[in-house]
């Protein structure tokens, strides 16, 4: 999968100071795949780094973890924060979401150092956290600004991949007749219900011989319909063809 970018500074508030200048970094000439294959090899080998920086509460710890891991600081970091804080945030884990986001937005703070200086970012290091730590009010206030901006992104984009999730997964459990079986169950009747619910053949037949007959046609065509009821899914038992309801919510009998 594709890493999910988000544009996350906007005031980053740093001015020209001097540090000790490495040469910027050569401008790779990439394709999109061969930047996913990069993402995907950076990660398999510096995951646990990766979420090691992501949990340090300590701006003195992340300077110093970054310092001793200097190729952390790179933009596939930044993607893989971002990535990382999306799925926290599915996951219903918020308050992690957002310490992930802070070191995310540190990460941000630092790659835009080092493109202002046009230096390589692992001689930001250095620099951003200690402009972080002795910030002035306005800079402080433009980080934090940042920050809630982030995480409401991120709040976004994961109810969108959630809702997304919902709807592949409704899709992939239609029915012959493109009914989802789990609206379907929700909707019976309560002794439709219980019928589908205990697998009780001889009550839904004798539930459905008690209702009108307009009704139980359309309650049972909506079950077909829906994968509920499969009339004809045990046509080597001739005897209980198409007045045999095989299946249940969530249930196979025929395995």
């Amino acid at each position: 999968v594709a890493p999910w970018n988000v544009d996350t500074i906007s005031n980053p508030g740093f001015t020209k100071t001097v540090i000790n200048k490495a040469p910027p970094p050569r401008q790779e000439e990439l394709s999109e795949e061969e930047r996913e294959e990069r993402m995907r090899k950076f990660v398999k080998e510096n995951e646990k780094l990766l979420k090691k920086y992501g949990m340090f509460h300590k701006y003195n710890d992340s300077k110093k973890f970054l310092q001793e891991n200097p190729h952390l600081a790179c933009e596939d970091t930044a993607n893989y924060l971002v990535i990382w804080c999306i799925n926290l945030e599915m996951e219903g884990k918020h308050d992690l979401m957002a310490h992930a986001a802070h070191q995310c937005i540190c990460m941000q703070y630092i790659l835009e150092l080092a493109k202002q200086l046009e230096v390589d970012p692992r001689a930001c290091i250095s620099s951003f956290f200690s402009k972080i730590q002795v910030a002035e009010v306005e800079y402080k206030n433009s980080f934090d600004d940042e920050l809630r901006q982030f995480k409401e992104r991120i709040k976004r984009r994961a109810a969108e991949k959630v809702k997304e999730a919902e709807e592949e997964e409704r899709k992939e459990r239609l029915g012959p007749g493109g009914l989802d079986p789990v609206e379907v169950f929700e909707s019976l009747p309560e002794e439709l219900k219980k019928c589908f619910e205990t697998q009780d053949i001889p009550l839904l037949q004798k539930t459905i011989a008690a209702m009108p007959e307009e009704e139980a046609v359309y309650q049972m065509k909506r079950c077909v319909d829906s994968g509920l009821w499969v009339p004809d899914a045990r046509k080597n038992q001739p005897e209980e063809r198409e007045e045999t309801p095989d299946t249940a919510p969530d249930v196979s009998p025929e395995k």
